[in-house]
């Protein structure tokens, strides 16, 4: 069975994986054109093309496939079925109808809640209990396709991007892997209408989202927090200065009143800042240029004192 891989970023390289282990025949992998990345800006691999360069799997990594000539490039190809996670390009109907059983996605939510380009950070900034994988076999509209498999995955407490995709990861990966034997097989899994209520939209992550309000519930700063961690990292400023806080916590007693953003206390573990509903205790920061502090070794260098204040004055 010759299958093809579509994808981009870590989540899919981790799916693209599974298949080279696994032993299938991949005969071709799509990936976004290089980007430029961190502060220099250099244009950067991604990594599924790292990943097909170390195994020698032809590449492609078209712009666009709205033209007949980046279409062209590849449909000459026989293909058996195209699996796809987070590629970020659109497929026409040409390439949906270019390989045999046509193109499968691995989708990081439980269809249809969370269609489209960042499911995993949306189900954190709601403060989902759960979330999962589904596998989809894949249509002409947005993540709307039949359901061929779904996993759920309970969301933890101290649930962050990064830890989050890597259990989805697991879990997509036992999916896409289960049904492709089945289809090696003969015996393909049938696809499931997505239920007709409960869809919800997962927009892209703007930059300006990882900025922190603090007149807001700590509950929703606690969340933007474990959302954007690794990327973009939610931000704030001091004295100027612009900082990413990594780990922090809603307080558990209650704060005294205050204007939002200010410093209440920083004890040996933690800084305590007033939100717009109760408190927020931050654990972790980065100065922008520096490296990752503990609060406690942010507030050695720094003047705590009254009227200390985190975000625009």
């Amino acid at each position: 069975m010759k299958v093809g891989f579509a994808g981009t970023p870590a989540f899919a390289a981790h799916l693209f994986r599974a298949l080279i282990d696994a032993e299938f025949r991949v005969t071709l992998a799509l990936t976004q054109p290089d980007r430029p990345r961190g502060r220099g800006q250099k244009l950067a691999a991604s990594p599924v093309k790292e990943l097909a360069r170390e195994h020698a799997i032809p590449l492609h990594q078209p712009s666009s496939l709205a033209t007949t000539e980046a279409r062209g490039l590849l449909v000459g190809d026989d293909l058996d079925v195209l699996v796809v996670a987070a590629y970020g390009l659109i497929l026409p109907p040409a390439i949906l109808g270019w390989p045999k059983h046509g193109c499968v996605n691995v989708h990081a939510s439980l269809l249809p809640r969370w269609r489209g380009a960042a499911p995993i950070q949306r189900a954190l900034l709601a403060g989902d209990a759960e979330t999962g994988v589904t596998l989809m076999q894949m249509d002409a509209g947005l993540d709307t396709g039949p359901m061929l498999d779904a996993v759920r995955v309970t969301i933890a407490a101290r649930e962050t991007a990064a830890t989050l995709e890597q259990k989805l990861c697991a879990a997509g990966t036992s999916a896409l892997l289960s049904y492709l034997h089945d289809l090696a097989g003969g015996a393909p899994k049938a696809g499931t209408p997505q239920p007709a209520t409960g869809a919800t939209y997962a927009s892209k992550i703007d930059k300006r989202e990882a900025e922190i309000d603090w007149r807001v519930p700590a509950t929703t700063i606690d969340r933007q927090i474990r959302a954007f961690d690794p990327v973009p990292g939610a931000a704030t400023s001091w004295a100027g200065e612009r900082v990413k806080i990594w780990r922090a916590h809603p307080a558990a007693k209650p704060v005294r009143a205050g204007s939002p953003g200010t410093v209440l206390v920083a004890e040996d573990k933690s800084i305590t800042v007033v939100c717009g509903e109760g408190g927020l205790e931050i654990e972790e920061l980065q100065p922008a240029g520096g490296r990752r502090m503990t609060a406690p070794m942010f507030a050695a260098g720094r003047s705590l004192g009254a009227d200390a204040r985190f975000g625009a004055a």
